[in-house]
């Protein structure tokens, strides 16, 4: 996941929704395990942090690119069986 992350934001520090989340699929993570953040407000402006998780057994591993920077946690899995509360894509 960091390394991924990190090399998006080397050429694109704030990366759409859906081009994060190919990155990850196309890096072997498979896309029912990934979930992705928001890049746009609903009124249509970039978000300050754009979060992304790959769901791994009972943990997710979480990863966040702010200001260009990267940072990547694990935390247990919610509940519901997913990563983020409310709507990802």
């Amino acid at each position: 996941m960091e390394s991924v992350l990190k090399t998006v934001v080397a050429t694109t520090p704030k990366p759409a929704q859906d081009a994060l989340r190919s990155q990850l699929v196309s890096a072997g993570i498979p896309a029912s395990a990934v979930e992705v953040s928001a890049s746009k407000t609903p009124t249509g402006l970039d978000v300050d942090a754009i979060e992304t998780a790959a769901k791994l057994d009972k943990d997710c591993v979480m990863g966040e690119i702010r200001d260009g920077q990267v940072s990547v946690s694990v935390l247990p899995v919610l509940a519901s069986g997913k990563c983020f509360v409310g709507d990802s894509h």
